[in-house]
């Protein structure tokens, strides 16, 4: 799969996901903060569901290292993450707590990985 393609449908799967989260999780009056607050903490229950920890606990382990956690995935883990965007906003959209999307989250995480990392070929080819 071509990387701008990639990254194309990664936005498309952004949007459907921020969507959810502003129809859904944020009440409608609410200072810019705790906007901002309910996007990171969204974002954060996916690195959890993914990589075992928050964006902050990243940081606090690499203190050296430049940009976020994200930048730092392979590609199967972005392809995985952008997956589970939509999985998410899905999930929210049922009413599921925070607490429930993470267990699903992490199915879908060790599921697709175990699958991506199985099939190395195909990846190899998506580079």
């Amino acid at each position: 799969m071509d990387w701008n393609l990639q990254r194309t449908l990664s936005k498309i799967n952004y949007r459907i996901h921020t969507d959810a989260i502003k129809e859904h999780i944020i009440p409608s009056i609410v200072t810019k903060e705790q906007i901002i607050f309910a996007y990171a903490n969204e974002a954060d229950l996916l690195n959890v569901a993914l990589f075992g920890k928050t964006a902050a606990q990243w940081r606090d382990e690499n203190p050296d290292s430049k940009g976020n956690i994200r930048d730092y995935a392979s590609l199967e883990q972005l392809v995985v993450l952008s997956n589970m965007e939509s999985v998410n906003a899905l999930l929210i959209r049922q009413g599921l707590s925070q607490g429930e999307r993470l267990v699903h989250l992490n199915t879908v995480a060790i599921t697709q990985m175990k699958s991506l990392l199985k099939n190395q070929n195909l990846t190899k080819q998506l580079k």
